[in-house]
């Protein structure tokens, strides 16, 4: 079954690449490549390393709220294993399930990992979605194809109601979805989720971190449009670029591969840039990309958690975490005074 998983992952991503590149002559696209800025490229992988750390740091804030304990180079050394999983290796195993596993072993609660892993990720999607809410005003005068306005209002208001939605039914229901275990897990997930948003302290440290990595990626897109000659503008990549990454985070392909640069040429299209330009930004952006993944895979080759062995697990820590229910209805610990007061 995981076999077939990823054979249909790497049809979909060869696929989505093999009509990318059909749309534009290779001879343009050799040219943004001949005359490439080194400058700029170093500049754009910059503010991809600053992302890893942010990425970081954003979830030693939600693992600690969850109830494990992870120190910020623990967490930036766990990240960067998990971007070599998701970019380097032919295998269906992701980044979110390497750091889900080796913060498991590290504190010896499946739970506590398993639940910040997937709040830090939708703390991200969501933030994305909602810069690309905020930014509709000015998408819609840079974008006049309708079927693209009305992809935009999709991707930015469905993005930040879909999760409001999906809370709202689940704690209205709370006791009924709590007799199944997957709901059960819903549930619980999203508590811990509301208390930690809702602090003071985290909340705003949430978002403010994940805004200023999308803000990154605008950054890293526009320094690869400067590095290859593009007239891409700061305000335009700031208007286009969220909701092409938010489109590559749909996880049907490997990495986003074939999926970001379908979008990101449909974006460029619609603004009146060249698509050209579009498919070398795009697949120099998932060259950074890869070049952090293996930056990942020489930290796992030498972290120590690698050859550590699991903790044993039992039926009880499966059925229900002492540490994740404390979370749902409890402050941060009294050794930690600062959030005790929000």
């Amino acid at each position: 079954m995981k076999g077939l998983a990823f054979a249909v992952k790497a049809l979909i991503s060869a696929l989505a690449l093999y009509l990318a590149f059909r749309l534009v002559h290779v001879t343009e696209l050799q040219q943004r490549f001949y005359r490439l800025d080194l400058a700029w490229i170093v500049a754009a992988q910059t503010a991809l390393v600053v992302q890893i750390v942010l990425a970081a740091a954003r979830w030693q804030i939600i693992a600690e709220w969850c109830g494990a304990e992870l120190m910020m180079l623990q967490s930036l050394r766990f990240t960067l294993i998990g971007a070599f999983f998701s970019q380097t290796l032919p295998s269906t195993i992701g980044g979110d399930a390497a750091r889900m596993w080796f913060l498991a072993r590290a504190a010896g609660h499946s739970k506590p990992a398993v639940y910040s892993v997937l709040m830090d990720r939708a703390a991200g999607l969501i933030w994305l979605a909602a810069l690309v809410l905020v930014c509709l005003p000015w998408s819609m005068h840079l974008i006049e194809s309708p079927v693209g306005r009305a992809a935009l209002v999709l991707i930015g208001v469905g993005g930040v109601a879909g999760p409001l939605v999906l809370f709202a039914l689940t704690q209205a229901g709370r006791k009924t979805l709590g007799r199944w275990r997957v709901t059960r897990h819903l549930t619980e997930i999203l508590a811990v989720a509301w208390t930690t948003l809702t602090s003071r302290r985290a909340g705003v440290s949430i978002s403010a971190i994940s805004i200023t990595i999308h803000l990154m990626s605008v950054l890293l897109v526009w320094f690869t449009a400067k590095a290859i000659g593009s007239p891409l503008g700061l305000v335009q990549s700031m208007l286009l670029v969220p909701p092409v990454i938010l489109i590559a985070a749909i996880p049907i392909s490997i990495a986003g591969w074939g999926v970001r640069e379908g979008a990101m040429i449909t974006a460029f299209s619609y603004a009146g840039l060249q698509e050209s330009d579009a498919l070398a930004i795009s697949v120099l952006f998932g060259a950074g990309a890869f070049i952090i993944g293996a930056i990942g895979r020489l930290v796992w080759i030498l972290s120590p958690d690698r050859k550590r062995p699991a903790p044993p697990q039992n039926r009880e820590e499966l059925r229900g975490d002492p540490s994740l229910r404390a979370a749902t209805t409890r402050r941060p610990p009294a050794s930690q005074p600062d959030r005790a007061s929000t």
